[in-house]
């Protein structure tokens, strides 16, 4: 939802016409917007495009920011959330070509767990693509996979733990 408005708002498009693929993680700089696969295609500057992808990846601090503090963004992952959601049920209920990015066990990278396009049918994920990306995003995904995987063992040992 964020990569697609900032798209969108960039180039004065509607955000429900636009779709950005984002893989890798949830934070941070493992979040790895896929610009050059955005539809409608559109193209960048690399000031843009860079300036563009670190607001994506930090999108959220603007909300914590302009709350002050008092608060996240977690009515923009709910409703990130609620879209998802209704994709996966539309899925379930025989909708053919549903494909969204979402965070799932995986053998694409070396990481166990990795957020990738996927299609979604009667079963749940059908289908887990491999990413399609530019040189640029591709030294993104290498650039940010240690965190990745770090962030993945942290989660493994305090499941292990607890």
């Amino acid at each position: 939802v964020r990569a697609r408005t900032f798209v969108a708002n960039a180039r004065n498009r509607d955000p429900a016409l636009v779709t950005v693929p984002v893989v890798g993680g949830h934070a941070g700089t493992t979040i790895v917007p896929l610009l050059s696969q955005a539809q409608p295609h559109t193209t960048f500057s690399d000031e843009e495009r860079d300036a563009l992808t670190h607001r994506i990846m930090f999108g959220g601090d603007e909300v914590v920011k302009a709350k002050d503090g008092a608060g996240s963004a977690t009515l923009s992952m709910a409703y990130a959330g609620a879209e998802f959601a209704d994709k996966v049920m539309a899925g379930l209920s025989g909708e053919a070509c549903i494909t969204e990015c979402t965070f799932v066990e995986s053998s694409i990278t070396e990481a166990k767990f990795f957020s990738s396009p996927v299609t979604l049918g009667k079963e749940g994920v059908e289908t887990i693509h491999d990413v399609v990306a530019n040189d640029h995003e591709k030294k993104l995904i290498a650039d940010m996979m240690p965190d990745l995987l770090a962030q993945a063992e942290k989660g493994f040992k305090f499941v292990k733990e607890n």
